[in-house]
């Protein structure tokens, strides 16, 4: 048990801490909690980027998750995401279960009436191709 659950009650825990959020969330952000359920197989939103920094975790099944100049990976159930938000491009959400759906969770921080996600167009993705993570 870590020290941060010490004196907790039974049944709480902290799943994920992030100290330098404080500094990522932009004053007069609103804070927005926002479920993501994707179908058995669903690639998720095409390449996009947030307003904000989101922060959050997988409820139910697996997450393939991909930012850009990060390695993508399969978030399961239990484990947590952050996202920048701002200038980062978010390659992958989708449902890595061929055969299940996938849910995440997750807490956004963003000027009030910005959008949830911002699609970026396949010119932009071509200039920034240098930034994204390549297998060596």
């Amino acid at each position: 048990m870590s020290a941060e659950n010490t004196h907790l009650p039974p049944g709480v825990e902290v799943i994920a801490t992030l100290p330098e959020a404080p500094a990522r969330i932009a004053a007069g952000a609103e804070a927005r909690t926002v479920r993501v359920t994707l179908a058995p197989g669903d690639p998720g939103a095409p390449p996009h980027r947030h307003p904000g920094p989101l922060f959050g975790y997988v409820t139910e099944g697996e997450i393939l998750f991909e930012l850009e100049g990060e390695p993508p990976r399969v978030l399961k159930a239990g484990d947590a995401v952050f996202e920048p938000g701002g200038d980062v491009i978010h390659y992958q959400g989708g449902n890595n279960l061929a055969d299940a759906q996938s849910q995440l969770v997750v807490t956004m921080f963003a000027p009030p009436g910005s959008p949830v996600l911002t699609l970026v167009g396949a010119e932009e993705l071509a200039e920034r191709r240098h930034l994204r993570f390549t297998q060596p």
